[in-house]
């Protein structure tokens, strides 16, 4: 139940800023009767029914307040604001650009500065989850912030401890289902078999990268995990279906947007690579050869 304010149910009633749908809601969750409701907010029975059927209403602010650290609720969704919570939407922005400021840093090479930025920020995000507080935009934040750390170990880490930065992404994958966004999912689901792919665990990287697959919403998504997915089925030895993800790789090029990891040349070395890991060195000696003749340039004419 931990999560109950992150669902889109809780989004819309939260966003209504009903606080009689909210009183309701939170019932309904918790499997609780307006009694145990009044008793955990220090209300009876009829105020709390009054409050559900909109006949009174909670004026003053330090009441509200109660009842959103009760609820687990940041103040501002029941119209109070104060510094705490004016720390936390600030919080919840700064660790919006932090995620993207490490992402730009690790792909410059800097994963060390990386890891300095996310760490503390997964470490507040998380001890704000053990406090009972799973607001929407935390969970979300959290889940990128995690990605981003095990994506970041995996760049420092030892081959010998790469299991550990696998683990950091694989903390994504529960809210990121819970989010039921196939693209968000898709996401977690392709940086965490990319992990498990790097530290050996070719088995279930290939399970996570197959799921990336199928849930890809769009082009673009399927080409991010395809060239990930065929890397890792070539190390696996499974010839059959390493044949099969390069072939859809193979059909998107020309669709799908190019990218650092999805393009003519890196799909090329994907599938020398594969086609050496599946036991057809001289195929892959075939598919260079062509290779080599397609560059070399033109000498008709004396040119």
């Amino acid at each position: 139940m931990v999560w109950h304010w992150a669902t889109p149910q809780a989004r819309t009633i939260l966003r209504s800023g009903d606080l009689g749908a909210t009183l309701r809601f939170h019932r309904t969750v918790h499997g609780l009767n307006q009694t145990e409701l009044g008793n955990l907010l220090g209300y009876d029975k009829t105020y709390i029914s009054a409050l559900e059927l909109r006949k009174k209403t909670l004026g003053d602010v330090g009441s509200l307040r109660h009842v959103a650290e009760q609820l687990r609720l940041p103040p501002h969704i029941l119209g109070v604001t104060d510094p705490a919570d004016t720390d936390h939407r600030a919080m919840v922005q700064f660790g919006q650009s932090t995620v993207r400021l490490a992402e730009i840093a690790r792909q410059s090479g800097h994963a060390s500065e990386a890891l300095a930025e996310l760490w503390p920020l997964v470490a507040r995000l998380e001890a704000r989850l053990e406090d009972g507080h799973s607001e929407r935009e935390v969970l979300r934040l959290l889940a990128h912030a995690r990605i981003g750390l095990g994506v970041a170990l995996g760049n420092v880490l030892p081959e010998e401890r790469l299991a550990t930065a696998a683990h950091w992404t694989a903390k994504s994958l529960d809210i990121a289902a819970h989010f039921k966004d196939p693209a968000f999912s898709s996401c977690a689901l392709r940086m965490h078999g990319n992990e498990l792919r790097k530290a050996r665990i070719r088995g279930a990287a290939v399970d996570r990268l197959s799921h990336a697959a199928a849930l890809a919403p769009d082009r673009e998504t399927r080409a991010a995990v395809l060239p990930l997915y065929a890397r890792t089925a070539g190390e696996l030895g499974d010839s059959q279906l390493f044949d099969s993800v390069m072939q859809e790789a193979d059909d998107l090029i020309g669709s799908a947007g190019h990218t650092s990891l999805f393009n003519p040349y890196a799909l090329h070395e994907i599938r020398l690579r594969g086609l050496v890991s599946t036991g057809r060195a001289d195929v892959a000696y075939g598919w260079s050869t062509m290779d080599l003749a397609r560059r070399r340039p033109s000498h008709r004419n004396g040119e």
